[in-house]
């Protein structure tokens, strides 16, 4: 199937969590935002959510259930297409709590939305949130999406993990920043900053921004002391790591600027009602540092987007918000700015 006319898949996110909920909302919302896509999730756990969130004396958006991406093409308007990816919990799911039941769900679509996108028969994949914790009670080695996500391509392509490097976009309107490490404690994060490592990050980075640009993107990247080192006086790792690897992605063309004071160079990158910021990326050298900045400008607008994938991934900017799931509060807004990305990267790329 081409990119360009093969669907897009939702995968369910947690049973337990907001990600049903507002895979409804998106589909009941922004319903030309959804077309040309279907769930990969649980069709009973969907029914559910669209039974709850319908308004009293009203019928519920309908839910279609489908048996191949392919069935898309034959589901009415108005409805929710669900593909059963993962098999039906054998009791119910308690919603807001964490359990190997709801993970082993959340995981399994996840696996098959990967393995289908990866067999070309999806245009993009577009992950509800999972919960950590339930997903290693199910007995996944993984630590969230992107990792999962990365072990599935490296056996696809028959390479080792360590051949299919990957790196975590988040974006929203103003801001874009690419992290050099993702889920690992701050210790291990900074013993992740290499020459090595930025520099692929760097690569990377360049890449996927060519191909959504349709030119070179503009680069900042961040130090990672205070003041990115005051010239020694803080710490070295600008001066003998981050600096040479900007060098040395500089060398192959690419254009690179730092490193920065990580305090004020997500200012400078942040596009402003009277233009584009100086920076089209910044290069954050560790998870934090790099999504507070993304996040404070507003969780709703953000997305998460997966780099060196050979497929399109995009994920709402936020959690399973478990504390106010179940009760019809969830804003489903980065979800369809999830979607709407995803359509694009792909369509773009196809």
């Amino acid at each position: 199937m081409k990119r360009d006319t093969a669907p897009i898949a939702i995968t369910l996110g947690d049973p337990a969590g907001i990600g049903p909920e507002i895979i409804v909302k998106s589909f009941r919302d922004a319903p030309g935002i959804t077309r040309g896509c279907f769930v990969a999730g649980d069709v009973d756990t969907v029914r559910l959510a669209a039974q709850a969130l319908a308004e009293p004396g009203r019928v519920p958006l309908p839910v279609a259930l489908i048996d191949a991406p392919a069935d898309l093409a034959t589901v009415p308007p108005g409805c929710i297409p669900v593909l059963q990816a993962a098999s039906p919990p054998p009791t119910p799911i308690a919603i807001g709590e964490i359990s190997a039941a709801a993970g082993r769900i959340a995981g399994g679509c996840v696996v098959w939305a990967a393995r289908a996108a990866l067999r070309g028969e999806l245009a993009a994949i577009v992950t509800a949130p999972l919960h950590k914790e339930a997903l290693a009670a199910a007995g996944f080695g993984f630590p969230g999406h992107t990792e999962l996500l990365q072990a599935e391509a490296a056996a696809y392509l028959g390479r080792p993990v360590t051949e299919v490097p990957v790196r975590m976009m988040l974006a929203n309107d103003e801001l874009r920043t690419v992290l050099v490490s993702i889920h690992m404690s701050l210790r291990d994060a900074i013993e992740a900053v290499t020459v090595d490592g930025v520099l692929q990050t760097l690569r990377i980075a360049h890449r996927a921004l060519a191909a959504v640009l349709g030119r070179a993107p503009k680069i900042g990247v961040a130090g990672l002391n205070p003041h990115a080192g005051e010239g020694g006086l803080f710490g070295s790792e600008e001066r003998d790591i981050i600096a040479p690897a900007i060098a040395a992605a500089r060398a192959e063309g690419i254009d690179a600027d730092g490193p920065h004071a990580p305090d004020t160079v997500f200012m400078r990158a942040r596009a402003k009602r009277q233009g584009a910021g100086e920076f089209d990326v910044v290069i954050a050298m560790y998870h934090d540092q790099g999504l507070i900045p993304v996040k404070y400008l507003g969780v709703e607008k953000g997305v998460n987007v997966t780099l060196g994938l050979p497929l399109v991934r995009t994920s709402p900017d936020h959690g399973t918000a478990f504390d106010i799931a179940g009760k019809g509060a969830a804003d489903a807004s980065s979800l369809i700015e999830a979607i709407r990305m995803a359509r694009a990267l792909a369509f773009r790329s196809a």
